[in-house]
Formats: structure tokens, sequence, C-alpha cells
């Protein structure tokens, strides 16, 4: 029920689910754990405490579970969870966490990592996230539903992005990226929402026409951004996906949010 070349490397303790193929000069690890119908092409090495789920395809050459690269990792006996129904391209890497992170790096489920896309220690990613080839995620990032990491992008440690947010190729990111936002540039600025990406989801007209204008009344020029929220807040408390940009920006964080300059808040 399985297949697997006779150049892979299996180490004994290994867990092979039903359906698997390991293709040539693949290597997994002892603590490793493969679901049902994983396809590893070749060349794969998959190590330390790790758990790939049901039909996750890995290209050639990629480094997935090896030693995070924090100098303060110690060997600690951390985890990368990484879930079903993932496409993870040639030269990808992704560590487990570390002891000042929680121990664990996870990615959700029917997520795309191309070409090089990195995903460092106690990263959490959620479903339908999309990296695009060489995009690098610092340590202790968060990357909500449906997010897309343009090409050649990076991401400050500690930094959240919210759910359908567009991040542009070769974006340096500092500061937090709300909801269904679209940011751009070196540093990143907020550059509007992220209306294509809410059209491809099917969001209905009046829910994009009210997060335009929660967009504009939340980055006037005019107040503090505390009393922006509030005005939009008590006008659009039953919008959920308005709430859930103002819930974004309230919550705690050990970043700013990226910003509009002046011309794009209009």
């Amino acid at each position: 029920m399985t297949d697997i070349h006779p150049t892979a490397l299996i180490a004994d303790g290994a867990e092979i689910g039903t359906g698997t193929k390991i293709g040539p000069y693949c290597i997994v690890g002892s603590d490793v754990k493969l679901g049902d119908g994983v396809e590893l092409v070749s060349h794969v090495v998959v190590e330390g405490i790790t758990s790939v789920g049901t039909n996750t395809r890995i290209f050639p050459f990629a480094s997935i579970g090896h030693q995070p690269q924090d100098l303060k990792y110690g060997g600690e006996p951390s985890r990368l969870e990484i879930g079903c129904n993932n496409v993870i391209r040639e030269h990808v890497t992704m560590n487990p966490g570390t002891e000042g992170g929680g121990m664990l790096t996870s990615v959700g489920n029917n997520c795309l990592f191309m070409v090089g896309a990195h995903v460092a220690h106690d990263c959490h990613i959620k479903d339908h996230v999309i990296l695009v080839n060489n995009a690098t995620l610092g340590g202790h990032v968060e990357i909500d539903e449906w997010a897309i990491i343009g090409g050649l992008s990076a991401i400050h440690q500690f930094v959240r992005v919210g759910r359908h947010s567009m991040i542009g190729g070769m974006s340096g990111i500092e500061n937090d990226v709300i909801p269904y936002g679209s940011v751009i540039g070196n540093r990143a600025r907020l550059q509007g929402l992220n209306v294509v990406g809410l059209k491809r989801r099917n969001f209905d007209r009046e829910t994009i026409h009210a997060l335009r204008n929660a967009y504009r009344l939340m980055f006037a020029p005019e107040g503090t951004l505390a009393e922006r929220l509030e005005d939009v807040a008590e006008m659009m408390s039953e919008i959920e996906p308005v709430m859930e940009i103002v819930n974004f920006i309230r919550a705690d964080s050990s970043r700013s949010i990226c910003q509009p300059n002046l011309e794009d808040a209009a």
C-alpha cells in the first residue's frame, strides 16, 4: 500500500501512512509521521518531530523539520505540524518551534508554498495561504486564512497578517497587516483593500462597499486611530468583516499596524 523507492532512507520509528509515495533519494527521520497519501517526489528531507498531513505533496530538495535558525535553540524537542492537501515546492524550508515560542510551528490545510519559500520557527499559518517564490517568514509570524505573500517578500518576526490580505512582491513587512488589506513596498505601506482577492472569494458587493467605507473612516486624517475605530465599531457593528478589522487592530501585538500614505486612505 506504500511505494518507497529503494534509494530512499527511512529511519526506524518513522510512521508511514497508507498510499504514501516516497521517491528516489528521500530521507525520513525516526520521529516523522507521514499521513495517508503523502508524496515525497524525490530528494526530500523530512526530519525532527514532524507530522505531514494527508495528501500533501513535497517536491525535490525541500528541507522540512531541520532545527530552527535560532541561536537560542538548544535541542529541545519542538515540533513542526503540517496539515492536509498542501503543496510544498522545490527548495522550500520549514523549521520546528523553539522554547521561546511555544515549541511548535504549524501549517494548516490547502496551502501552497512555491519555490524557495521559508517558514521559520514558531510561525503559525492557517488554511489556504499562498507563499509565492522565495517569500520569507521570520520567526513567530502569524498568517491567517487566504492570505497571499508575494514573491521575494520578507516578513519581520512577530508580525501578524490578517485574513484575505495581499502582500505585493518584493515587499518588506515590519508591521501587522489588517484583514482584507493590500500592502506593498519597502518598507511596506497599506495600499488599500485586497478587492481582487475579495471578489475571487465571492464576497458580495455590499460587503466590499462596507469595507471600503470602513477603510476610509479608519485611516482618515482626522482624530486618533482609537477614536476612528470607535466610530466605525458604532456605525458598522453588525458587519462581521468590518469588525474583524477593528478587533485585529485593537488586539495586543508586539508590532504596529501597516498604515497608508494619506493619498491611499481616500
